[in-house]
């Protein structure tokens, strides 16, 4: 074989065979490919074979872990699930489970899933009631809630001492055992705020409400509740103020329903 010396009289470089063709940025292309690739890869570990990516994933996660999520608690999760609403959906209709979405209050929950006819489906889900308690609560703080925003507020705050108040206001006259009740009234508080449908606030016996209740008690299951808390308490013994002030929020929410068909 003969050399070929260039024009200037140099030799030539060692013929390497690189397999392909040799260019100094070559090596650093490759290292950049393989750091976006494994930046857009879905996979979190080993013989991973999810096709969520991990900001999916984390939103689906929060989903199942918690009650319901927030654009306020939860300003991440809550935009990956308005960007990706159909797939998040899609994966908890896998566990028989639906999303309910409000982009009013944004928040959103899971639920179970039900059939056409009624038939069971698997769930995944606790079957939990709650205590007279703490339906007291809920009732109260939705009324609470609905009537401040009426007058313009967007935050509405409680204390502990006015629901605790409402709780006693509603025993039944036969109930005389006054220390355990109070002790589940505290109970009953202390479950929603671990629920977050009261949010803590820097004072222990201070909450904020959450706007989740609204969705948790619409007007009809108010009602139902309604009905409920007179039958076990033997007769209609919520407070006048409260029963005023619920009469007068069906009245007004079936009014809205009405007028926007």
């Amino acid at each position: 074989m003969t050399d070929t010396w260039a024009s200037d009289g140099t030799a030539p470089a060692e013929d390497t065979d690189l397999g392909y063709d040799a260019d100094p940025f070559a090596d650093e292309a490759l290292s950049n490919s393989e750091d976006t690739e494994d930046r857009t890869s879905p996979a979190m570990f080993e013989e991973d074979t999810s096709t969520l990516y991990p900001e999916q994933r984390r939103c689906l996660h929060t989903l199942l872990k918690h009650r319901y999520i927030s654009a306020e608690r939860h300003p991440e999760q809550w935009a990956v699930l308005i960007a990706n609403q159909d797939l998040i959906k899609s994966r908890l209709n896998d566990l028989f489970l639906e999303l309910y979405v409000d982009r009013n209050y944004q928040v959103a929950f899971k639920r179970q899933a039900t059939t056409e006819t009624g038939d069971p489906l698997p769930s995944l889900l606790r079957d939990m009631s709650h205590s007279k308690e703490e339906t007291i609560v809920m009732m109260y703080l939705r009324q609470r809630f609905f009537s401040q925003r009426q007058e313009g507020d967007n935050v509405v705050f409680v204390d502990r001492q006015a629901m605790l108040d409402e709780v006693a206001d509603q025993r039944p006259e036969h109930a005389t055992h006054r220390a355990m009740d109070h002790k589940r009234a505290m109970k009953a508080i202390d479950t929603l705020a671990t629920a977050g449908v009261l949010l803590k606030t820097a004072d222990p016996d201070r909450f904020r409400i959450s706007p989740i209740i609204e969705v948790l008690l619409p007007v009809e299951k108010l009602r139902a509740l309604w009905a409920w808390l007179m039958t076990q308490n033997g007769t209609d013994t919520l407070t006048p103020q409260a029963r005023d002030a619920a009469h007068a929020e069906l009245d007004f929410n079936s009014d809205v329903e009405e007028d926007t068909g």
